[in-house]
């Protein structure tokens, strides 16, 4: 083994050094995905999708490349490891990878176009405490394909996000109260596992894990000890949400949505929204150069 110095570049991840922290990004790996789908010159946007974007089965020719689709859509999937203001956009466009449309394509190429005009943001780490807070989200129904919900939800640890996701539910939720349920039953989990990776590392947790919703009558159900008859059908979500909240290793706390940062991972925004979410997942700009610039 031998000390190579500073990492600067792995696996297409770009880390610059500033004096409050870490910027990871990905340029070089955008701008190298751009030149190869010939979008180098495109228009940007200032958003990744249209606000509350829905795609359909149908509606549209069937587009004419599927293994172009498919190579594009694979190379925004590693794209998200740093950029989960696309993470939902990419979601959308994932779930067309058997058939896609002319449809589906326009809606990659606005990915890519959001993509040429935000190449150098990245996620910002900055030195802080070890405590971990989550926000849980999901689009009720919003699939117009098959009715099924948007699961999002994003994990800091202090100021960083450290985990987020945006996933289409396995089964159809008949209210929102149940789709947040089991949102919240994802996030849970996804801080549990958290927690104890952190403890295997010796760094355990400084306060109580908070999990933040914007659900009134899914925390309700989560805190109170009485199973309602209609929420049945939920009932393994209820008891592990509801047992890790009577044994203290997790708080749920109520956050208007405005204030949900998961919001960003459950539908598409219209841009104050949009930016002001980007704001707080971290999301900054890098002055690096790309290899091979003066």
């Amino acid at each position: 083994m031998k000390d190579l110095g500073l990492l600067h570049y792995f696996l297409g991840l770009q880390i610059d050094y500033q004096p409050q922290g870490l910027l990871v990004h990905q340029s070089k790996y955008i701008s190298d995905l751009l030149r190869k789908t010939n979008m180098m010159d495109s228009k940007p946007c200032t958003t990744p999708c249209h606000p509350n974007q829905k795609l359909l089965k149908h509606g549209s020719p069937v587009f004419h490349d599927p293994g172009l689709y498919r190579s594009i859509v694979g190379a925004l999937q590693y794209l998200t490891f740093t950029r989960p203001d696309i993470a939902y956009s990419v979601n959308q466009v994932c779930q067309f990878m058997h058939s896609p449309l002319e449809s589906h394509f326009i809606a990659v190429k606005r990915i890519l176009r959001y993509l040429r005009g935000s190449m150098t943001l990245g996620l910002c780490f900055k030195s802080g405490t070890l405590d971990i807070k989550a926000y849980s989200d999901a689009d009720w129904a919003g699939d117009l394909n098959d009715r099924r919900s948007t699961t999002g939800f994003v994990v800091f640890l202090g100021c960083n996000p450290i985990s987020w996701s945006s996933k289409k539910q396995h089964t159809v939720s008949r209210s929102s109260t149940e789709a947040e349920y089991r949102a919240m039953a994802t996030t849970t989990a996804e801080v549990v596992w958290l927690q104890q990776l952190l403890q295997d590392l010796h760094l355990p947790c400084t306060d109580i894990p908070l999990l933040h919703c914007d659900n009134i009558s899914a925390m309700a159900l989560a805190t109170n000890p009485v199973l309602h008859s209609k929420a049945k059908h939920i009932e393994i979500d209820c008891h592990f949400v509801r047992e890790r909240v009577q044994q203290g290793s997790i708080l749920l706390q109520f956050v208007s949505s405005a204030e949900q940062h998961a919001d960003i991972l459950t539908k598409g925004l219209c841009l104050p929204l949009f930016s002001t979410h980007c704001n707080n997942l971290m999301l900054g700009c890098s002055s690096h150069k790309l290899e091979g610039e003066c």
